[in-house]
């Protein structure tokens, strides 16, 4: 389903969204009093997630905490696998494929050769069995797991999406939001997301005024980079030229997408070719051969010489696999690798020396933790 909803179907839908609400804050409230049991672990754990679904940006932030660990720390990366087809603990392997994994966790193994990453919707089960069976992991990084309350993390960051505030959200399925935006207290850090570039510092300030943070609460701002545009299907049977993509005002662009919030993307397609058009499919959508053709065929009718089919990193992940079936016009596809960054250097410092001291104080062989 995708957000925002017209209006008519946010009215019919307004009761589901109560009830939704209702059974959101009931769960919440019962772990607050300790009648559902929070388990803690002696391994530090970093929870990522938000209180809105989809789009906030959640897996390059991870990708951004696995560049800043892993250059000390043995990490692995603890998600649910959204949409995998395998069932249970699953710990990434040469041989598994985006289908055992999910998008989004087969995205980080293969860009992170040195980070374990493991799926299982249990998130309680798959830490006991880190800690039981892989001892040289010495901090984990939970994808999407601000939810998952059973497990208390040490250090929970909430995401927020720049351009989609909490005040402006409702309940699923109406609008966005997954639970009460008062649940907000249980981060330690809220991050801001897809900021502009020139956001000045009156204005970090006026959103951080807005969204009333908790004391012990601090509040970054982070805007996403895009890399170089990379082949999308780099297997034997697709010829690739090697030359340098050139993108100006004479390109046009077809886009392919299905991910939850397209229009940053588009934005930023826009801003380098003369002409977008937009083929939106709905979040994680798994591709099957006809949409491959379809979009040949679109791609095909397009009257610019110089044109270039534009998908995203996600999907890219998802695509990759139709190498064997040769798709229509594959050495036109490409993606932009996305990264993240702390928009302030002073922030950025701030960040980062918090994210370390927390991992470095809860090591099992430091002093303060097994104290």
């Amino acid at each position: 389903m995708k957000y925002p909803l017209p209006s008519f179907w946010r009215y019919v839908l307004s009761p589901l969204a109560l009830l939704y609400g209702l059974i959101a804050g009931i769960r919440n409230k019962l772990y607050d009093l300790g009648v559902l049991t929070t388990h803690e672990f002696d391994i530090p754990v970093i929870s990522v997630g938000n209180i809105t679904v989809g789009g906030s940006g959640k897996t390059p932030h991870v990708e951004y905490l696995i560049r800043l660990l892993s250059r000390d720390y043995r990490v692995a990366v603890l998600s649910r696998g959204y949409k995998r087809r395998s069932k249970g603990f699953l710990a990434a392997g040469p041989e598994s494929t985006v289908d055992d994994l999910g998008d989004e966790s087969f995205q980080i193994y293969r860009k992170f050769s040195d980070v374990r990453v493991i799926v299982d919707g249990n998130r309680e089960r798959a830490l006991k069995k880190i800690e039981e069976e892989m001892e040289d992991i010495e901090v984990v990084i939970m994808d999407d797991a601000f939810q998952h309350r059973s497990v208390k993390p040490g250090l929970s960051i909430l995401l927020i999406d720049y351009d989609l505030p909490l005040s402006k959200e409702w309940y699923l399925p109406a609008g966005r939001m997954r639970e009460s935006r008062h649940e907000k207290k249980r981060a330690d850090m809220v991050l801001f997301t897809k900021c502009p570039e020139t956001l000045k510092p009156i204005e970090e300030r006026i959103r951080v005024k807005h969204f009333n943070p908790f004391p012990y609460q601090r509040v970054y701002f982070t805007r996403i980079i895009y890399g170089k545009p990379l082949p999308v299907f780099t297997c034997k049977e697709v010829k690739q030229t090697g030359e340098e993509i050139v993108i100006d005002k004479n390109t046009d662009i077809l886009a392919v997408t299905g991910i939850a919030n397209p229009d940053p993307y588009i934005s930023y397609l826009k801003s380098l070719g003369r002409n977008v058009r937009l083929l939106d499919f709905p979040d994680h959508y798994r591709f099957r051969e006809k949409d491959i053709e379809k979009i040949g065929k679109i791609f095909r009718e397009m009257k610019a010489e110089n044109k270039m089919i534009f998908t995203t990193e996600k999907d890219a992940v998802r695509l990759a696999g139709f190498c064997t079936f040769d798709p229509p016009y594959a050495e036109s596809w490409y993606y932009f690798p996305i990264e993240v960054a702390v928009l302030q250097m002073s922030e950025k410092e701030d960040f980062e020396n918090q994210i370390i001291k927390y991992v470095r104080d809860h090591q099992k062989n430091h002093g303060i933790h097994q104290k």
